[in-house]
């Protein structure tokens, strides 16, 4: 598989529970680039570049989420890398 991005919104029970720092640390583990945030709406957005195998990874961890979160939802958008990520963070 080649490379892509991922994009996700997250819906339930995400803000703080840890969630951003739960998809920080899978990313960083995976060897992704790209961000995590909390939108003001409750949910929280990841975007990420990398394998697509790999991403699929993290978006199995991003349904589960950390034991202290309630996922009822996670809406993706494929789409093609852009290179503009050095490394994984939150964003606040």
């Amino acid at each position: 598989m080649g490379k892509a991005r991922m994009r996700a919104i997250v819906k339930g029970i995400v803000q703080g529970v840890g969630y951003r720092f739960f998809v920080e640390d899978r990313a960083y583990e995976l060897g992704l680039t790209g961000y995590v945030r909390n939108l003001p709406d409750g949910t929280v957005e990841v975007v990420a570049e990398g394998d697509k195998e790999v991403l699929e990874l993290l978006l199995e961890h991003l349904r589960r989420g950390p034991r202290s979160a309630r996922v009822t939802d996670v809406e993706v958008e494929w789409g093609e890398v852009t290179g503009e990520f050095k490394d994984f963070r939150i964003r606040f």
